[in-house]
């Protein structure tokens, strides 16, 4: 395969991005990538997970991570170890582990830019799991139960009612 950038030497680094379910594929050759700032595992410098998570920070008119009520002249900081969020957008790391905190409100746009979501929801083993596997049909029904009342299908309500009371039952008596 031959690099998308020169389209003069082989392809060896091959990069895939998935972007809200849409997947895009990358394939260019080392000098393409030294002279893009990518740089190859194993020679001088290595490839930095840190500016790759860096450039899905970068600052874009109308990210969801920018808020409107930051101005410019205050920046966002750490009070624990003074890090800035432009310091962080850099670099790709925390500083300390209060950054989570103190950085909180851009950092949920950030994971589900990056992840596609920002809770996870793996896969839970079938024979330990049962009662997280419980816990979340629990809240299943319970989002269910809302939209039938905010519908106004108060028997179908009921019924998941019951449903969720039943597991509830199961769930205390498991635990005791």
């Amino acid at each position: 395969m031959q690099c998308q950038e020169c389209g003069k030497r082989p392809a060896t680094l091959h990069f895939t991005k998935i972007v809200n379910g849409e997947k895009t594929e990358f394939h260019i050759c080392e000098a393409c990538a030294r002279e893009k700032g990518e740089l190859i595992p194993g020679t001088s410098g290595g490839f930095s997970i840190h500016n790759l998570l860096s450039g899905l920070m970068e600052f874009h008119p109308g990210f969801p991570g920018q808020s409107a009520q930051t101005k410019p002249s205050e920046p966002l900081r750490c009070e624990e170890c003074g890090l800035t969020y432009a310091q962080f957008s850099k670099i790709g790391r925390f500083g300390c582990s209060s950054c989570y905190k103190y950085f909180n409100n851009r950092l949920d746009p950030l994971f589900k830019r990056v992840h596609g979501n920002t809770v996870h929801v793996g896969k839970v083993p079938k024979r330990v799991g049962a009662h997280i596997q419980a816990e979340r049909k629990i809240e299943d029904l319970r989002r269910e139960l809302q939209d039938k009342i905010v519908q106004e299908e108060f028997e179908e309500a009921a019924a998941i009612r019951d449903q969720i009371r039943e597991l509830e039952k199961k769930l205390s008596a498991e635990s005791n």
